[in-house]
């Protein structure tokens, strides 16, 4: 028996891999990354444009509101959107979100500096970038098995990390150096993101598609341990009765593991937004930077991200059998460490802050990633896949709709350094909530 479903699986595995489906899983692969990091360009912008506005008359605590108002509908958004993606398919919830995010950047650009109309485009701006994350994560966790997934999504996630240091960089260049566009000084940093991403647009809305039956591939089966007479038995009679969105819903929120993650999320992405939103603003008035300086060297953030990203994708797979919790805990207790360390460390000059910032990154990415793509995927099967992705990124948004107002407050009665001492209690207890299910497996594979 075990001989014949050993055989099974090798003969299951060869039919999946066929030239058909290796096609479609990178064309899935690229169109998705692209169209999570084209959301950045037109997320990441307003940091770089925030020094300019500034200049204008802008307050911190008007920035801290622009924040808020675009955080909260992204919040709202992520709730709602997790589900539409689940029941709707992504490709068509995230592509009305991509070209809303067009739309409103554009008018950002033609805004003005009026403060209602500013934050009544912010606000519209976060409901369509919050169709992005849980229905990307969706489409794929269709095409990609459970054991394929720390390393998968390690490289996959590299599109917000990637994506936001390029679209900073690109954005800053926009502002100052951009042949003829720069003659618009900041509508710049708004409209040609925008451009760019309606291309990006266009090619993830014609070319992608949610799940493989889509394409007259076969589905790939939630449990890569095909081989068990659970995914033919007990596993296929559960999916064919937790299929509503109701039912997904509950079964997601009845999983402890899922609201853990979620509250580390909030921790950890108050601390990253407010990092994605504030950095070069810090490095313009804590450090003496100038504007363009601070929108160039802020970019290490995420370039040297990148690399903690794939480095917790692979680790989880590689040597902790697919287990994403241990490696967010140790990855949060170094972000912890660092975050003391560094206001004496920016104090030693340019160089010696780059680097600070860029373990910064290096230690944020790791564990934002992984917790947020692969483990949400296991979390949530296939099946509810993007349900739970929205309700942990949901949460976290929380944390990022008040980033903005904790950034302003602290920095405003304290000072700079004092926000990193707050970072450093964050971190801590983020890693403290990971390791208290630091042998977690979903429990799909409990079955087996």
């Amino acid at each position: 028996m075990v001989f014949s479903e050993s055989n099974r699986k090798e003969r299951w595995m060869a039919s999946a891999l066929t030239s058909a489906q290796i096609t479609w899983r990178y064309r899935i692969f690229v169109l998705t990354w692209l169209g999570y990091a084209g959301f950045y360009l037109c997320r990441k912008n307003l940091s770089v444009i925030a020094p300019e506005l500034k200049d204008m008359g802008m307050t911190d605590m008007q920035y801290a509101n622009y924040i808020f108002a675009y955080s909260l509908m992204y919040c709202i958004g992520q709730f709602v959107n997790g589900v539409l993606s689940d029941r709707f398919g992504p490709r068509t919830i995230v592509g009305v979100g991509l070209f809303l995010s067009v739309i409103t950047n554009i008018f950002l650009g033609f805004s003005g500096t009026v403060f209602v109309l500013v934050l009544m485009l912010c606000s519209l701006n976060g409901i369509g970038q919050s169709t992005g994350w849980s229905g990307l994560v969706k489409n794929m966790a269709c095409w990609f098995r459970r054991k394929e997934r720390g390393v998968v999504m390690a490289w996959w996630g590299t599109n917000y990390v990637l994506g936001g240091a390029l679209a900073t960089m690109f954005a800053t260049y926009c502002i100052y150096r951009m042949p003829f566009f720069s003659e618009y000084g900041w509508r710049s940093g708004f409209i040609v993101p925008a451009l760019l991403l309606s291309v990006i647009a266009t090619g993830y809305v014609l070319f992608t598609r949610n799940k493989p039956s889509d394409v007259g591939l076969p589905d790939f089966p939630e449990d890569d341990d095909i081989e068990s007479d659970s995914q033919s038995g007990d596993s296929a009679a559960g999916n064919a009765v937790h299929h509503t969105s109701t039912s997904i819903i509950l079964e997601i929120l009845s999983k402890p593991s899922v609201w853990i993650i979620a509250l580390m999320y909030f921790f950890l992405k108050l601390t990253r937004y407010a990092f994605l939103f504030w950095l070069p603003i810090y490095m313009a008035e804590g450090l003496g930077y100038s504007g363009e300086e601070a929108g160039y060297t802020s970019s290490i953030y995420e370039l040297i991200g990148f690399t903690g990203a794939l480095t917790a994708g692979y680790v989880s797979d590689k040597i902790f059998q697919s287990r994403r919790f241990p490696v967010g805990t140790l990855f949060l207790w170094g972000l912890g460490v660092c975050f003391f360390l560094h206001p004496t460390i920016a104090s030693w000059g340019h160089l010696a802050n780059a680097v600070g910032i860029g373990l910064i990154g290096f230690l944020t990415f790791g564990p934002d990633t992984l917790m947020t793509g692969a483990a949400a995927q296991d979390e949530g099967s296939q099946r509810g896949a993007a349900t739970a992705a929205g309700f942990i990124n949901g949460v976290g948004s929380i944390g990022q709709m008040i980033s903005g107002y904790v950034v302003a407050v602290v920095t405003g009665a304290y000072g700079w350094n004092a926000l990193f001492y707050l970072f450093v209690v964050f971190a801590f207890l983020s890693g403290a909530l990971l390791a208290s299910k630091w042998n977690h497996v979903p429990e799909f594979r409990k079955k087996v």
